[in-house]
């Protein structure tokens, strides 16, 4: 490329200066010879009127006077009435190139005034060689910015090929170059982005089985319940037909976990939001729960408004009330009531425990991965809240004593707000 750049610009810079330099040229060399023949015209007009008055003051002609006053010149004069043989004031050229104008009067007197032709051309080849000078110092001044301009665009373009070849390696660290050309530039920071994608994307990859883990504990723990309640109802079939049935939900559950933690890994689930009708998620996370709420001592109650529906997704927001019932049974205390309200812009599910709530160092970062205030793995609350992000909605601290978690979400275009109702699942 650069050899190109080359080679175009001394073509342009050659064809440029041809262009301009040999019409320049010629006009020169003219404009010098004419100059040289109206200069001696004009001698030989002022010479012609010198004769003529010294003719008239009866005066006679001084050769040496003449001579000193035109050097270089060869001068013949004529007067009538005086014999043939004219005045001749200087040597003629030794070249034997002459230009010459004559000049005359009314009375008689003749003047023809003569030049060196040499040194006239001579003349125009200094002056063309002048020219030619100058087109040559045109042609490396071009050639040296061509020179410059093709390493300022070639080597941003190499430098832009490593990092290339860097992201195509998996280095994925945006290389913030910027050269000062607009459309490098925009190319230098499309590659920013794409390696920033990259990063997040590769981030995301690396931290999927450890969000997977923590993720299927919780339906593993109901199914793990589910089994011991066939395992202790093994004298009543009835009993075990049920919680057989209940532990195919869970583990149905367990693959719908899967495919969306696949999914929130790969950012797809935005497209896949959909009306959902909270009821049945909150009572179906509630009749899993309640069975551990139960045999810690504790209790487990719906409250506020029923027959809401909003954009979400099935297992994303099953996925996000389980981890907030999951935050309140290790970390708080007393009683835990999930409520439900509407408004015009969102569907508001809250999640409240009568535990201590949550220690003021630790609220502001609650959300931030790896924190936890009672030794757990600082991950729940961070994937609930990216969960929540996901479904187009959000996951917010409302109240730190005591604890209460709300769930904002998209209403859906059919909900309906129906009447009020309070006390246990």
């Amino acid at each position: 490329m650069r050899r190109r750049l080359l080679s175009s610009t001394l073509v342009v810079a050659v064809i440029a200066v041809l262009l301009l330099g040999v019409p320049l040229g010629v006009v020169v060399s003219r404009l010098i010879v004419d100059e040289a023949a109206q200069e001696l015209g004009a001698e030989a007009k002022r010479l012609v009127g010198e004769v003529e008055y010294a003719r008239i003051q009866e005066t006679p002609l001084d050769p040496q006077q003449l001579k000193s006053k035109y050097p270089h010149r060869y001068i013949q004069i004529w007067e009538r009435g005086t014999p043939l043989t004219p005045i001749v004031v200087g040597n003629p050229p030794p070249s034997g190139h002459l230009m010459t104008e004559d000049a005359s009067t009314s009375t008689g007197i003749y003047v023809r005034i003569s030049r060196d032709r040499d040194q006239v051309e001579q003349d125009v080849r200094a002056r063309l060689l002048l020219i030619v000078a100058l087109a040559v110092a045109a042609l490396a001044v071009a050639v040296s910015l061509a020179v410059v301009q093709s390493r300022r665009l070639t080597l941003p373009l190499q430098d832009l090929a490593k990092i290339a070849d860097r992201l195509g390696s998996g280095d994925a660290r945006p290389s913030k170059h910027r050269y000062g050309i607009p459309e490098l530039d925009r190319v230098a920071q499309v590659l920013d982005r794409s390696a920033t994608r990259i990063s997040d994307l590769l981030t995301r990859e690396r931290e999927f089985a450890t969000d997977a883990s923590h993720q299927l504990r919780t339906p593993l723990t109901g199914l793990t319940m589910r089994l011991e309640e066939i395992v202790a109802s093994a004298e009543h079939p009835d009993v075990v037909r049920e919680e057989g049935e209940a532990a195919i939900v869970q583990a149905e559950r367990l693959t719908a976990v899967i495919d969306e933690l696949l999914a929130a890994a790969r950012r797809q689930r935005h497209a896949q939001a959909e009306p959902v009708a909270i009821d049945e998620v909150l009572i179906q996370q509630v009749t899993e729960w309640e069975p551990v709420f139960r045999d810690a001592g504790r209790t487990l109650r719906l409250d506020g408004s029923r027959g809401l529906k909003a954009l979400a997704t099935t297992g994303g927001f099953g996925q996000v009330i389980a981890s907030l019932l999951e935050n309140s049974l290790r970390h708080g205390g007393g009683s835990v009531t999930v409520t439900t309200t509407s408004g015009d812009n969102y569907v508001v599910i809250e999640v409240t425990d009568e535990g201590p709530g949550i220690a003021d160092e630790i609220a502001p970062k609650i959300f931030e991965r790896n924190v936890s205030g009672g030794g757990g793995t600082g991950l729940g609350l961070t994937l609930a809240r990216a969960l929540a992000a996901a479904d187009g909605g959000r996951l917010e601290l409302v109240r730190r004593r005591p604890a209460t978690f709300a769930i904002f979400l998209r209403p859906a275009e059919d909900d309906s707000r129906n009447r009020v109702v309070s006390g246990p699942a």
